[in-house]
């Protein structure tokens, strides 16, 4: 059962990429093996997904998979379940519907556009209906240029950046801008696959508690707005204690901002221009590389061998701007806190009369007609797209007021929790032991049987195994799988790791018990 949990690439794949790219990651162009099946991870673009490309995958996920697709924390989807011999007729009909990763040299063929734009517009049924040994070809071909390039495609924004009212900065076309330069230069195929960057536009609506490589936030100056960045952390927002500050419940539960700074992370060092930003990120890129450790794959690594003015003097020679450490930054923090419970529900937009509406499909996982069904909403009542988010939901925006409601309605008929208060929108459950050979529990099916009692407020992360796969920050509660059916229960007091252990060796009934006390005991106090 161990070779499941490694990687395995396609068969499609040709010897040099799959030598060129060793990852337990999987990536579109890279079916990794689980206990249910293959996983085909697709990255998208700002986490953005057009409603055609949401029915490609619905449909080779139910043609070529299990057709279960999967929202991810860094507001990626992937298909589980991929069928042995059917990987690369599943890459050819995602690719061909424009979810992959441009060509490493940059270049694409008009030809090569029109084919993915046509495919995608008409949600990909050429594609799904190939003939295997074409698709077998066309995957081989796609995998050995591109495969790189699909794993560099790591930037985060926020779901409603250019649409949040609160935003100080457009992220869009700079996030646009950083993914060509990510993809089109091959030095950065070194990267590790988890490499990842964060542009933060000051939204409410952001995810400030998921480390990233490098960091940067719009900051309001007296002269305009400026980028503040960091490394190996988050933007920092203003101390839980700050009566200024939402209170943990108001950021959405357990994605609340860390009491503290990570360690090996830095603060905001300090600020540039707009423009300057894809320079400088091909600057902090360019010195990671130069300067790393052949075992080190993430800049906290680089950061324990360096200190950051090794690094920033480093990063000057790649610059026409000067680039040095500003003390004044040292307490710099996010203007804005943010607030992860506006992914669900309505909420307004910057331009007047429209909104944004989000809801979350039960654990991060949907069935192939679910996804067909968003993209006819967003097509009938949106601008026929869909925002992934990194809490494992889905926002349509561009909603006109008068339709509102009948977009929460077909939410709620998809099986999406469209309210705070909905109890599962407030737990989080890695694949658990059907769908990995480390689980040791189906925390899945545990983590639904908790959500019929789960205490109000209480947020909870179900872990099959200590590697924590489904959280990328540390949950106000943790049940770690033991065995089947039994969990040890973790508070989390600021240190890292999942933090006190509470109690172990509970069945889910204990668990809710447990979580009940220490909850009363919390509001008593």
């Amino acid at each position: 059962m161990s070779v499941l949990n490694q990687a395995s690439p396609s068969t499609v794949l040709s010897d040099a990429a799959a030598t060129l790219r060793p990852s337990a990651c999987p990536g579109l162009l890279r079916i990794v093996a689980a206990r249910d099946g293959g996983i085909c991870r697709i990255k998208l673009p700002g986490g953005e997904l057009r409603a055609a490309q949401a029915r490609a995958i619905a449909q080779a996920s139910a043609r070529y998979a299990a057709g279960v697709i999967e929202l991810t924390n860094r507001a990626n989807v992937q298909v589980r379940g991929v069928k042995r011999g059917e990987e690369a007729a599943l890459i050819a009909a995602l690719v061909a519907a424009g979810l992959g990763p441009i060509p490493a040299t940059g270049a694409e063929s008009a030809a090569d556009r029109t084919v993915a734009e046509n495919a995608a517009d008409t949600g990909a049924a050429n594609a799904a209906s190939a003939e295997a040994g074409n698709a077998v070809d066309v995957a081989r071909t796609l995998t050995a240029a591109s495969n790189a390039a699909d794993d560099v495609r790591n930037v985060m924004i926020s779901p409603a950046a250019g649409r949040d009212p609160f935003a100080l900065f457009d992220t869009q076309p700079l996030c646009a801008e950083l993914l060509t330069m990510l993809q089109s230069d091959t030095r950065f195929a070194a990267l590790s696959p988890k490499f990842a960057l964060l542009l933060d536009g000051g939204e409410r609506l952001a995810s400030v508690d998921h480390p990233h490589d490098v960091w940067l936030a719009a900051s309001q100056e007296a002269d305009g707005v400026r980028f503040v960045f960091g490394l190996a952390g988050c933007p920092p927002e203003r101390e839980m204690g700050n009566a200024d500050s939402p209170s943990q419940s108001q950021h959405g539960g357990p994605f609340a901002p860390a009491e503290k700074a990570r360690a090996g992370s830095t603060g905001a060092l300090a600020a540039i221009l707009p423009s300057q930003v894809p320079a400088l990120a091909r600057a902090l890129l360019l010195t990671f590389l130069d300067l790393a450790a052949a075992d080190a794959t993430r800049m906290r690594h680089l950061l324990a061998a360096h200190c950051v003015d090794t690094l920033l003097h480093h990063a000057q020679r790649y610059l026409d701007f000067p680039l040095t450490q500003n003390a004044k930054l040292t307490n710099w923090h996010r203007g804005t806190s943010a607030d992860a419970s506006l992914r669900l529900g309505a909420h307004a937009q910057r331009v007047p009369e429209t909104w944004h509406v989000g809801g979350q499909p039960p654990l991060g996982r949907l069935k192939a007609d679910t996804l067909h069904g968003l993209a006819a909403l967003s097509q009938q009542h949106g601008n026929g797209t869909l925002r992934l988010t990194p809490w494992q939901s889905v926002l349509l925006p561009d909603i006109a007021t008068h339709t509102v409601p009948t977009v929460l309605s077909g939410l709620n008929e998809l099986g999406l929790a469209c309210e705070p208060a909905q109890a599962i929108t407030r737990l989080i459950a890695c694949a658990g032991s059907t769908g990995c050979a480390k689980g040791l529990a189906d925390t899945k099916a545990d983590a639904l049987r908790l959500a019929v009692r789960l205490p109000a407020g209480v947020e909870v992360h179900l872990s099959g195994c200590s590697r924590s796969c489904a959280a990328a920050h540390c949950a106000p509660y943790t049940l770690l799988a033991a065995a089947a059916g039994l969990y040890d229960l973790y508070r989390r007091d600021g240190q890292p790791g999942f933090g006190q252990c509470v109690a172990r060796q509970l069945t889910i009934g204990e668990a809710a018990d447990m979580l009940e006390r220490l909850a009363r005991s919390n509001t008593d106090a």
